[in-house]
């Protein structure tokens, strides 16, 4: 930046004195040039001049400025034994400068020594304690104050109200307010205003507002204040709004302005509007500040604008490593990994030094496309850069490492971590009960603990999710437990994780108490509590609880994805319809999310109406592989198989990499329509062309696809011969062909496989039962049954099931629970004697009960 030269004075040829300098100074002091301050200074020390009591102020603020310790404590020095100490403004300067620099301790020390004090001095102690949070002894040194029967002024008030601020204390803010209100304060200082909104905003917005409102003064600051609040509390369009109202004012916003408007449009998901609010940063010429522009770049990725964040990008003038770090997080944002870590090396090539910011986001970059290379990759540059021992950097490996499933980097990670801390511990916790080492996490726990660090909610929050399934209720009530002992801070995350492990446990009552009873309920918690009955195959319940949440609070897409899938599981393609028509009409949905598409794909396909489900898909602009698979899923789920291969052909062409998911579908296609040699190929294309290597699945999809097509003794060769234990699925598809094709021989061998690895699985011995019945081995079905019942288990009976007016009607065989079930029933035999009229004969080559035992 280029700073006025100091002017030529008429006697400077002859002599530079006293009154030379202290113009010079006094001219830098104008320009707000405080190393031109400290260079005069220094010059004038060694010509012999010494500083007047109007011009070592000025200096001694430059130094407070610029954090210049050193030269300010020699400053002083020099002046202890001289009369300048005992000049008040010199005082008062040391004191502010000690404030400043964080020396408190020698600031008091020298206020306490001040026989005389002003009001100025009082102000810059109370304000120094409060600009280094000694938020109580600002407050009691105002009492003091007030006791020396010196009057509060404007400056002290905003000082007192910071301190109020931050210490929570309303009574006594009201108090001060009450103050500047009988002394003309409010009304002739706009600063005390502006500091009564920020002391509101902690308590409630509205209070706030109305102080703004009352203001008859407004500087940009109290609007700034004014549009902080509302962007701090989340109300992000009251934000926008007030912005809009200052603009109508006509009230020049400055650059804090800008930031914060465009923040609250990038919080608001609406790249529209950040549109326009950029075309306000060219008018008022703020479109090169590299602040404002760092903040468009950031709303513009958090739109969903990727192409406006990199226009912004490239055309600036100047960038900082901020810049670069606010481009990669856009990129990542709208899942261009390969751009946001290509942009990572092109950072490099141009020399510019990454942050912990720029690693950590290229890290969690490396965790979302999956790819263990690139993060090992990343680890090395970070240990080139000399960051490998920084606390966020070793997180945020470890983080990497686990949502990777690499386990073992991510414990070289944790163990080679100098400070532990609780993120640390929780971090790699999480990672265990993600991979299904439960035991492992509740180890690692009780290890913590050894350690003396204190759990937090995030840590029961981890182990929670562990305990799935009725076995580890009492592990999860003694979590409840600990919580409670422990005062740990129950937020809606501890809630919506304890409510989920109930219902997961079988608990449903504790858990919908828990989130009855909960006064902060969230968007996240109805989410949860919805996602959790659906994934424990209880869509009509989702459903329910759905319509409970419209009457409370907007869905998001969160929402609908679930519900979506509560639809598809239900067949209710009307509520299906329903929700897509709502998404359309959002307001601010002026993008469809990707995942949101894929889950109407889904719907539409189990809903049987495919037809929609391609319409979404072919107008996709954007699509994942989620997207593919769905789309493969479904054809393969119709019948289509042509259909299914042609668009696993179409994915390969447009250089989407297929999943472990997408050969299931393929394979399952293939098994449906008794495309052996197809399936064959697809089988050994996952290890030869993909480097993929079999799950037991997809071995299952193979033995299927084999037994399908009456090749049961291949099929029974190729699970001898797998590299993997074979599971259930495997010879539960086995089973299934040799009933069809009546190889009972082959069928023991498959049910006694099946029974060794399910014995208290009801379903596997209906299976068995039924193709002993099928052979007329009646007496292999009597003592199935007896074992049956020897065991305790019981078959869940066949639910089926009608949707009408958004109200699930469940019907069992024999069910009359329901109250119109005498008009059911009448309806029912009426149509089956239509169809016995019609010429209906009952196939009764599959009979599961022996007719003798019947007559």
């Amino acid at each position: 930046m280029n700073l006025p030269r100091a002017p030529l004075l008429s006697h400077q040829v002859n002599t530079k004195d006293a009154k030379y300098w202290s113009s010079i100074i006094k001219f830098h002091a104008k320009h707000k040039n405080d190393r031109g301050i400290l260079k005069s200074f220094t010059e004038m020390e060694s010509s012999g001049v010494m500083p007047d009591p109007s011009t070592l102020p000025l200096v001694i603020k430059a130094c407070a400025r610029l954090q210049a310790v050193e030269q300010g404590k020699k400053i002083h020095s020099s002046i202890q034994n001289t009369s300048l100490i005992r000049d008040l403004r010199i005082r008062t300067s040391l004191v502010d400068f000690y404030c400043k620099c964080g020396f408190v301790g020698d600031a008091s020390d020298l206020f306490e020594k001040m026989g005389e004090k002003d009001i100025v001095s009082w102000n810059a102690m109370i304000c120094g304690y409060v600009e280094n949070s000694m938020y109580e002894d600002a407050i009691a040194l105002s009492f003091q104050m007030k006791k020396e029967n010196l009057k509060l002024n404007s400056i002290t008030m905003v000082g007192l109200l910071s301190a109020c601020s931050e210490l929570t204390e309303y009574e006594l803010g009201q108090e001060i307010h009450c103050y500047c209100l009988r002394n003309g304060y409010f009304d002739s200082n706009p600063h005390v205003g502006t500091s009564l909104i920020g002391f509101y905003a902690r308590f409630n917005t509205k209070i706030s507002r109305f102080v703004f409102d009352l203001m008859v003064v407004k500087s940009v600051v109290s609007w700034n204040a004014m549009i902080s609040c509302y962007h701090n509390a989340g109300e992000f369009s009251e934000a926008v709004n007030l912005f809009v109202q200052m603009l109508v004012a006509g009230i020049t916003p400055c650059s804090v302005t800008m930031l914060l408007s465009i923040q609250s449009c990038a919080s608001l998901e609406c790249p529209q509007l950040g549109q326009q609010v950029h075309q306000v940063t060219f008018k008022y010429g703020y479109c090169s500040d590299i602040y404002v522009e760092n903040a468009l770049i950031n709303m513009y990725g958090k739109t969903g604008k990727i192409e406006s964040s990199d226009n912004v990008f490239e055309k600036m003038q100047i960038r900082d490593v901020a810049s670069w770090n606010a481009m990669i997080f856009a990129y990542k944002f709208g899942g261009y990994y390969d751009k946001a870590l290509n942009l990572l090396t092109r950072m490099q090539d141009k020399k510019i030094k990454a942050d912990v910011v720029t690693f950590a986001t290229a890290l969690q970059v490396c965790g979302e496309c999956s790819s263990v290379e690139k993060a090992k990759a990343i680890h090395a540059c970070i240990i080139k850069h000399g960051l490998e021992l920084n606390d966020s950097i070793q997180n945020a490996l470890l983080s990497s490492y686990a949502n990777l499933n690499c386990l073992e980097l991510a414990r070289r990670v944790f163990s080679q971590t100098v400070k532990l801390d609780v993120v640390s511990w929780n971090t790699f916790i999480s990672a265990l009960v993600q991979n299904q080492l439960a035991a492992e996490a509740w180890q690692l726990y009780h290890l913590m603990r050894g350690y003396s660090i204190r759990p937090n909610s995030f840590t029961m929050v981890s182990l929670l999710a562990g305990c799935i399934g009725e076995s580890f209720l009492n592990i999860g009530r003694s979590i409840h437990g600990f919580v409670i002992r422990h005062g740990l801070d129950m937020n809606s995350s501890l809630c919506t994780a304890l409510t989920e492990m109930y219902i997961n446990c079988g608990d449903e009552t504790t858990g919908r108490f828990l989130f009855e009873n909960f006064p902060d309920r969230d968007l996240v918690s109805w989410n949860s509590i919805i996602a959790s009955y659906i994934q424990n195959g209880q869509p009509s319940k989702a459903l329910s609880l759905f319509h409970e949440m419209q009457s409370k609070m907007r869905p998001n897409f969160a929402t609908l994805v679930n519900i979506l899938s509560a639809c598809a599981s239900l067949a209710n393609l009307l509520l299906g319809r329903t929700l897509h028509g709502y998404t359309m009409r959002r307001e601010l949905a002026l993008e469809q999310d990707i995942t949101l598409e894929n889950a109407l794909i889904v719907m539409y396909s189990k809903c049987g109406s495919l037809q929609n489900g391609e319409r979404i898909f072919q107008n996709l602009q954007k699509r994942d592989i989620i997207t593919w698979n769905s789309m493969i899923a479904g054809y393969g789920m119709h019948g289509r198989v042509k259909d299914a291969l042609n668009t696993f052909s179409q994915m390969q062409s447009a250089g989407i990499r297929p999943t472990g998911v997408t050969f299931v579908s393929v394979l399952s296609a293939c098994s449906h329509s008794g495309m052996v040699e197809t399936g064959w190929k697809i089988f050994h294309s996952m290890s030869q062309d993909y480097g993929l290597d079999p799950e037991v699945v997809h071995y299952a999809s193979m033995v299927d696809l084999l037994a399908r097509a009456g090749q049961l003794g291949e099929a029974k060769n190729f699970i001898d011969s797998m590299p993997v234990e074979p599971d259930p699925c495997a010879w539960r598809a086995l089973l299934g062909a040799c009933r069809v094709y009546s190889n009972i021989e082959l069928a023991e061998t498959a049910s006694q496989k099946l029974l060794e690895l399910e014995p208290m699985s009801i379903g596997n011995y209906v299976l068995i039962s039924n193709m002993y019945a099928a052979v007329g081995k009646w007496d292999e079905v009597e003592r199935l049954r007896l074992e049956i019942k020897e065991k305790g288990l019981q078959k869940a009976p066949g639910l089926s099931w009608l949707i009408v007016k958004d109200e699930v009607h469940p019907f069992m065989a024999g069910d009359v629970s329901h109250p119109e079930a005498e008009k059911i029933y009448r309806k029912l035999n009426f149509l089956t004697s239509e169809m016995i009229e019609s010429g209906y004969v009952p196939d009764l080559s599959w009979p599961l009960f022996d007719l003798e035992d019947w007559k």
